[in-house]
């Protein structure tokens, strides 16, 4: 059965969302037709892709990784990940800036970054998933 997770808005988006939207409404105000074009297309891109992305994993051994209507869909197969782990950007204190997950795959130590909404299901349900994919030995 696929399992569908969907990611949540980071703080570091919603800013760019919020200074975007300002930058358009002031191009808007100063009758920049050009600038205000580039900037709402640049909305809607951002926008259609915080709304629409999600890390499904598949019955068949795969994470496809869905960035939006714009943007090409990832694959990685179960087979091919080597570790994920709950990783944070720069801490102050106890308290890091941003909190994700980290999914380490392929021979040339590629990495994914994915920000699911219900981050220990996700790491429960991938690591399990791996587990049945690679038979202990």
């Amino acid at each position: 059965m696929n399992r569908i997770f969907h990611a949540r808005i980071a703080a570091g988006q919603y800013l760019f969302l919020l200074i975007a939207t300002s930058v358009t409404i002031h191009e808007m105000w100063m009758k920049h037709a050009v600038l205000t074009i580039i900037f709402m297309l640049l909305l809607i891109i951002a926008i259609e892709r915080l709304i629409h992305t999600t890390y499904t994993l598949t019955a068949d051994g795969r994470l496809i990784l869905y960035f939006g209507r714009f943007t090409r869909s990832k694959e990685i197969l179960l087979k091919d990940i080597i570790s994920v782990e709950r990783a944070s950007s720069m801490k102050i204190g106890r308290f890091a800036v941003m909190r994700y997950v980290l999914v380490r795959y392929g021979t040339k130590g590629k990495c994914a970054v994915l920000l699911p909404v219900k981050e220990e299901m996700f790491i429960k349900t991938l690591t399990e998933r791996l587990r049945e994919e690679k038979p202990q030995v």
